[in-house]
């Protein structure tokens, strides 16, 4: 059950490699390192901020929708309030898919 290293034709024991994976995890964990070695991680998918614009975006249809149909200044009220908020944020996480290179898919 001995693993190869990838780069090297060493055979390296499990514990060995269990060892290996410690101290490149410690030393992974490390930004300032990481930055200067010039490594990279590779990105992680973000999906919280895309849940949250979307539970936001739902919300504030859901206030214009009962503002409109009751005509209650609560609702009215409430979704003015929260509409500049989901602006904010969806434009927040476009920049940020922008910038990260992620891809954002065509609706043409």
């Amino acid at each position: 059950m001995n693993d190869r290293n990838e780069h090297d034709d060493i055979v390296l024991s499990p514990r060995e490699m269990l060892a290996l994976r410690r101290i490149e995890a410690e030393l992974g964990g490390d930004r300032r390192l990481v930055r200067r070695m010039g490594l990279t991680r590779p990105p992680r998918p973000r999906r919280r901020p895309a849940l949250i614009v979307a539970i936001l975006t739902c919300a504030s249809l859901f206030l214009a929708v009962m503002g409109i149909r009751t005509s209650d200044p609560v609702f009215i009220w409430s979704f003015a309030a929260l509409w500049p908020f989901t602006v904010l944020q969806a434009f927040r996480l476009l920049c940020r898919m922008s910038s990260t290179g992620a891809r954002i898919t065509s609706w043409l």
